[in-house]
């Protein structure tokens, strides 16, 4: 616990300026957290946003682009990862009008669920977080890891069923509760220790 709040106390500044930045995202960047939070399952976040730099430069969103090429050299299940940018593409002004309409960020959250194929909770919350929500529990690996290192969960699960996944964000925001820092600069504190880098 000391280890956390001695890493927090170096970092919190960058985190808490790292959230802010996500409250500014808009426009086509809007479009592009998307297309991030679609590459991201069961891949490093690193090539993740590789690609999506590599399809902004083609202008993926106003162009016919295939993205199959560019997810092939850095992302896992780049074939289905391609039918899920292309399918959000189609639909991506549909989407945009519940983003800027809808007030409620848990509506908003279950809209995005049904709507966005190859969006589960976590690349959901994600998704959200990356716009400027908070309070939404991401949990990859790193912070599965995380928890279970700081007893907040005993053992890590092996399928996170929405069930299990509400429990464990409860269980995470106690914690987050009792030492004092809030659950997104938590997320962003322990993907910091494990790779170095205040990312998103």
């Amino acid at each position: 616990m000391e280890g956390i709040l001695s890493e927090y106390e170096k970092r919190k500044t960058e985190i808490k300026a790292r959230l802010e930045e996500f409250k500014s995202v808009t426009g086509d960047e809007i479009f592009y957290e998307m297309c991030f939070c679609l590459l991201t399952p069961q891949s490093s976040g690193f090539r993740a946003d590789a690609c999506v730099q590599e399809l902004k430069a083609l202008n993926f969103f106003n162009n016919d682009v295939d993205p199959r090429p560019i997810l092939k050299r850095k992302i896992r299940f780049h074939n289905n990862k391609s039918k899920y940018l292309l399918e959000m593409k189609k639909k991506y002004n549909i989407l945009k009008e519940k983003i800027t309409s809808v007030k409620d960020q848990h509506e908003l959250r279950d809209y995005l669920l049904d709507e966005v194929k190859g969006f589960g909770l976590k690349e959901t919350h994600h998704f959200l977080r990356n716009i400027g929500y908070r309070n939404f529990a991401i949990l990859d690996r790193h912070i599965l890891k995380n928890l279970k290192k700081l007893n907040v969960i005993t053992s890590l699960p092996k399928t996170l069923t929405k069930k299990k996944y509400f429990m464990i964000e409860e269980r995470f925001k106690q914690f987050s509760e009792n030492v004092g820092i809030p659950m997104d600069e938590l997320d962003l504190l322990f993907w910091s220790m494990e790779t170095g880098k205040v990312f998103k």
